[in-house]
């Protein structure tokens, strides 16, 4: 069974993100980037599924400039099999991306295609079912267990009554979650080893994908500071002030 796996170039988690003195974006300049944890999460799904014997081939596959390579060799090191990049002059937005991995997706034939839920800059979730309506596959979305069955794969999802199990038939696309399981650390031999593995380069052209904007950015700003609090001498204050000054209750 084949695996693609999508991984996304964005921001190091633990770096504090900050806004260009414009407004007009986000301040990249020397800021560390990395792949997006839960498509992290979902090479490390791949790769199990590898190591179990029931996947045969994980590709991992990027959207974006050349410097997504790198994120790209990351999953490579991390134990996928294969890459490709999807070489695009800026970023795009998620139906775009969607279009263009439906393009892999008719090259590659996967059985399954594991994407993260969302990315954490964006934050939109909508790749992974984007992807699913247009390649017709089944979905199972926010993934917390994935358990592959013959030619179904059944899927634990985290919704907001508890969860919920759905069983699909293969192919199909499953968005993994934060509980999917824990990601391992790339060796520095695998490292290595990466940089000699296969990592084609595809256009959206050779994808028969054109890449047009449908959203614009209006601006990037950060958000309020919190004020320092106070402190009250009694109930009846405290009462008085989140009524009159903070009219949160009436």
């Amino acid at each position: 069974m084949k695996v693609l796996v999508a991984v996304k170039r964005v921001v190091d988690h633990n770096v504090k993100v900050r806004a260009k003195a414009d407004g007009s974006d986000v301040d990249l300049n020397n800021v560390k980037m990395a792949i997006n944890p839960f498509c992290e999460i979902a090479v490390e799904e791949a790769v199990r599924l590898r190591e179990a014997g029931v996947a045969t081939e994980v590709i991992a596959v990027s959207v974006g400039e050349k410097t997504c390579q790198e994120q790209i060799r990351t999953a490579l090191a991390l134990g996928a099999d294969r890459g490709i990049q999807v070489e695009t002059e800026t970023g795009v937005e998620p139906l775009v991306v969607a279009k263009l991995l439906k393009g892999v997706v008719d090259k590659e034939q996967p059985q399954l295609v594991i994407l993260g839920k969302q990315s954490i800059d964006g934050d939109n979730s909508q790749t992974g079912p984007m992807l699913g309506a247009l390649a017709n596959m089944a979905q199972g979305t926010f993934a917390s267990e994935v358990v592959v069955d013959g030619d179904k794969v059944n899927v634990t999802r985290e919704v907001d009554g508890g969860l919920q199990i759905v069983s699909l038939n293969l192919p199909a696309i499953v968005t993994s979650d934060l509980r999917l399981n824990e990601p391992r650390y790339a060796s520095l031999p695998n490292i290595m080893k990466a940089k000699k593995k296969q990592l084609d380069v595809y256009s959206p052209a050779d994808l028969g994908v054109e890449v047009t904007s449908h959203l614009t950015q209006v601006k990037a700003e950060p958000p309020a500071e919190r004020q320092a609090g106070i402190i009250v001498a009694d109930v009846d204050e405290l009462v008085d002030k989140l009524k009159n000054e903070a009219k949160v209750i009436s």
